[in-house]
């Protein structure tokens, strides 16, 4: 069997050297390579699946075609061929691997969330800003700096393409550990950056947080991933990851201009709403 291996092997290293950067980051958004300090872990356990996957149906469909060609009826034969029952080693191995596959990939994925999901101490922490979605926009608290930004909605061209010179901006320095709050005013929404690989779900009345450490200068796309009404597709935003003394630079034209303080919740429909025993409030 050597002399079939060897070609075999050298058949998948040159397939293997000929994939786009592209096709070996399994397709993911260009532009997430070394984003944060999560992006890498995200794209290695995508890859990593997306190969154990493509071994498992080759695998599996090189099997069917052997028992389709190797069992298929001979000339002269009638009948059914000889069936084969209670095979034990074959239902052992059919059932032990499947197994092992589910619980490889449950514990890579719990160990790579609970990366994702562990907030920073707050003696860690270095940046923090919250984010308030509202319909169909963005509020950008820049907490210890006290201003704030307020977004309006994304407008369009003559072609329906969102204008970019109108889309929220969000600034955030990099190398700077960052805790990023999130709140809605009205219903559901999800802050998701693209490039950042990961989203999370902005829930009225609940603060959520990411943490996360943007390691590369550049301008990141964010959308809200929530189907949150009419113009859910135009809630876009920018993420400007950017030095320090550019990210001072913006912190300082907030300040000149008045958005001094913290844009708050006042705002939101749903407030006084409802009593907190479920009654309806009087002022409705």
């Amino acid at each position: 069997m050597k002399w079939v291996a060897a070609p075999v092997a050298l058949s998948a290293a040159l397939l293997l050297a000929g994939c786009t950067p592209e096709q070996q980051r399994g397709f993911l958004p260009a532009g997430s390579e070394g984003a944060t300090n999560h992006t890498d872990g995200i794209t290695g356990l995508w890859v990593t699946s997306w190969i154990v996957l493509l071994a498992v149906g080759v695998i599996t469909w090189a099997l069917i075609i052997w028992a389709t060609i190797a069992y298929r009826r001979r000339k002269g034969q009638t009948g059914l061929p000889v069936q084969l029952r209670y095979n034990m080693p074959i239902e052992t191995f059919f059932t032990v691997v499947p197994v092992i596959l589910v619980l490889g990939f449950f514990a890579f994925t719990a160990q790579e969330q609970s990366k994702i999901e562990s907030r920073y101490d707050a003696n860690e922490v270095e940046n923090v800003v919250e984010v308030i979605g509202k319909r169909w926009a963005w509020d950008f608290n820049y907490v210890d700096e006290d201003v704030f930004f307020q977004g309006v909605q994304v407008q369009t061209d003559e072609a329906g393409d969102p204008v970019e010179s109108t889309m929220p901006t969000l600034y955030l320095p990099v190398n700077k550990k960052t805790e990023v709050r999130l709140e809605t005013r009205d219903v559901i929404h999800s802050f998701w950056i693209v490039e950042f690989l990961y989203k999370k779900d902005m829930i009225p009345g609940q603060t959520n947080y990411m943490s996360f450490e943007p390691t590369k200068t550049g301008t990141f796309m964010g959308k809200c991933a929530e189907l949150c009404g009419e113009s859910h597709s135009m809630m876009l935003f920018e993420v400007k990851v950017v030095e320090q003394d550019e990210y001072d630079a913006y912190i300082d034209s907030l300040r000149e201009a008045g958005n001094t303080g913290q844009v708050g919740l006042e705002f939101n429909p749903n407030h006084d709403r409802f009593h907190g025993d479920g009654a309806k409030a009087e002022n409705e």
